[in-house]
């Protein structure tokens, strides 16, 4: 199973993964599963989600994304549910 500092098929990081499927999204937010589904192989993109969460966690933290819950930035230590992922707005 993948953890958040694995690397991915291509030889990078999780979180350049995410990252770089959330700059290919422009202004856009994704859920979990899509990005999974961009960075993942064929079917096997399930095992995916667990770590993306975790990923984003960090990355939010960093504020490198934010996570949004009911289309309002949520805070990164503190949500449930359903979530998407988007880059920090700058306007």
């Amino acid at each position: 199973m993948n953890k958040p500092d694995s690397k991915i098929a291509d030889g990078g990081s999780l979180d350049d993964a995410i990252l770089a499927v959330l700059a290919t999204a422009g202004a856009k937010t994704l859920s979990a599963p899509e990005i999974a589904h961009a960075i993942a192989a064929g079917d096997d993109w399930h095992g995916l989600l667990v770590p993306i969460r975790r990923s984003a966690v960090a990355l939010a933290q960093a504020g490198r994304l934010v996570i949004y819950r009911k289309g309002k930035p949520a805070d990164p230590n503190d949500f449930r549910g359903v979530y998407r992922l988007g880059l920090p707005r700058h306007d």
